[in-house]
């Protein structure tokens, strides 16, 4: 440790969400001797523990000359307390660089260079800047059938890995993009009841206003070591877990956070981010639902197949036994968007209630179909034959809300505290419903932050409304967020057409 490279830590209670950053005076005899520059990559060392971190250059008294400021992550990585001696130094080059700035002209990087890449981002050696020029080199169709497996690869390696002793391990995933389409938890509901196994570890939204974790948290814990998800599973048979907090492929959940800010989710980067996910989660068959439709991911039937295509060779070399089922998505599934209230259609499909949506059950049977039949417990053209007396039967209903108390308790959802019903402005016939300014309705009233907003969508195409009919019910946690969304509503053409 060189005593000039030595500064005191200072706590400033400043989050920086999952990114470490460091704070150093202007005039501090570090900045004048090493040279740093404001958001210069540097490496922090406490003892025997490093970070790197971004490093920000104060002009103020907030500190002293002797001191290092640092955010709440780079306090809690290090383990440190106001007055503990901390070392700054310069990054050593990150060679991984180089992969990525040869991807953005167009090369292709080979098996080692993913490795590199995905190695340092576990380590939190790239900046957001450097994350974001990752996601942006590999978007859209920029990467090859060899450079998927070996990202998808990598990311299996960067975490931990369940191991179980049953043979089946069965697992469901949807790309996304389709607002509402929260089935998950009813398919882990009916398989598990019938004896299989399956430890679902779902991810929280990028783009939509909710996740199946974001949604499953209103009604249960879902932050589970890989110790609590075995002890799930060795007594209900399944679960329903953000990924994240197992440390199955952490890679991804770092990139997640970033393909959220950039609202960008790249071809090659979401197959390896689900399958990564699923072989570390130690699934064996895997169903997965892939909707299309003009305003979601996919536009076309072709961009469907193509992607099917794609996702099942890469499936197929990590050694899972794989189905893609291409479903509808024209329009919102089931009534609410956000997490409370796509929960409480999660719940009224499970108790069989009069009012449950339709085409959220029917979802739901046809893909804990497919996976029964996938799996080898149904017979061919019986797997939805067989969800469905589950189903019908209550013990799907039973069996969520055994998984809810094994992982800490079961919570009623509930509604916001403010409301806005969006009135037809004509009599006519629901024609088309933009799926990407629905998602965005719901996002700008505060989900998935504010659990409990959202919208409640009673308008599907096709059906014949009435001038000043409710379409669809903004909830909102403050008037603020209502009066922010109204003026995007009033403001914005094309949400829903009726004619």
């Amino acid at each position: 440790m060189k005593f000039w490279n030595i500064l005191k830590a200072r706590r400033l209670g400043i989050d920086t969400q999952k990114e470490h950053v460091a704070y150093v005076r202007a005039d501090s005899h570090v900045i004048i001797s090493e040279g740093f520059e404001a958001l210069a990559r540097v490496r922090i060392k406490k003892a025997r523990l490093s970070i790197v971190a971004s490093l920000h250059i104060v002009h103020s008294n907030l500190l002293s000359r002797g001191e290092l400021g640092l955010s709440e992550m780079a306090c809690a990585s290090l383990n440190v307390k106001d007055g503990d001696k901390i070392e700054i130094t310069h990054l050593e080059p990150l060679v991984s660089l180089g992969y990525i700035r040869a991807k953005i002209y167009g090369k292709s990087i080979d098996d080692k260079g993913i490795n590199e890449i995905v190695d340092d981002v576990v380590k939190g050696n790239y900046s957001n800047i450097h994350l974001s020029s990752f996601i942006t080199a590999f978007a859209g169709a920029h990467m090859n059938l060899n450079e998927i497996i070996s990202l998808t690869k990598a990311m299996i390696r960067s975490g931990d890995r369940i191991h179980w002793k049953e043979k089946v391990i069965v697992d469901k995933h949807c790309i996304g993009g389709l607002p509402g389409n929260r089935t998950t938890p009813i398919i882990v509901s009916i398989v598990s009841a019938l004896g299989l196994t399956m430890p679902k570890t779902s991810s929280r939204a990028i783009t939509s206003p909710a996740g199946t974790a974001d949604t499953m948290e209103v009604m249960a814990p879902v932050n589970l070591s890989m110790e609590k998800i075995k002890e799930v599973i060795g007594k209900q048979g399944g679960c329903i877990a953000w990924g994240s907090g197992a440390n199955l492929s952490p890679a991804d959940d770092i990139l997640i956070r970033i393909e959220r800010a950039l609202d960008l989710d790249s071809e090659g980067q979401l197959i390896a981010s689900v399958l990564s996910k699923k072989v570390a989660a130690g699934s064996t068959h895997l169903v997965v639902d892939m909707p299309f439709g003009e305003t979601v991911k996919l536009r076309s039937i072709e961009a469907a197949n193509h992607l099917k295509i794609l996702m099942e060779q890469v499936g197929h070399a990590v050694g899972l036994k794989l189905k893609v089922v291409v479903t509808d998505g024209s329009q919102p599934v089931g009534v609410g968007l956000g997490p409370s209230l796509e929960a409480m259609d999660i719940l009224a499909v499970l108790k069989n209630e009069n009012n449950a949506p339709q085409d959220l059950k029917e979802r739901s049977l046809l893909l804990a179909g497919e996976l029964l039949e996938l799996s080898g417990y149904s017979k061919l053209g019986k797997g939805y034959e067989n969800a469905e007396k589950v189903l019908y039967s209550g013990d799907a209903y039973k069996k969520f809300i055994a998984i809810c108390n094994a992982q800490g308790g079961f919570t009623e959802p509930q509604f916001a505290k403010y409301r806005h019903n969006i009135l037809a402005p004509k009599s006519g016939t629901i024609q088309f419903i933009d799926n990407r300014k629905i998602s965005r309705i719901a996002k700008l009233a505060g989900a998935p932050d504010h659990p409990s907003a959202g919208i409640q969508f009673y308008s599907p195409v096709g059906k014949k409304v009435k001038k000043g009919e409710v379409l669809y019910t903004i909830f909102t946690e403050t008037t603020g967020e209502l009066e922010y969304v109204l003026q995007y509503v009033n403001i914005e053409k094309g949400i829903i057409s009726v004619k």
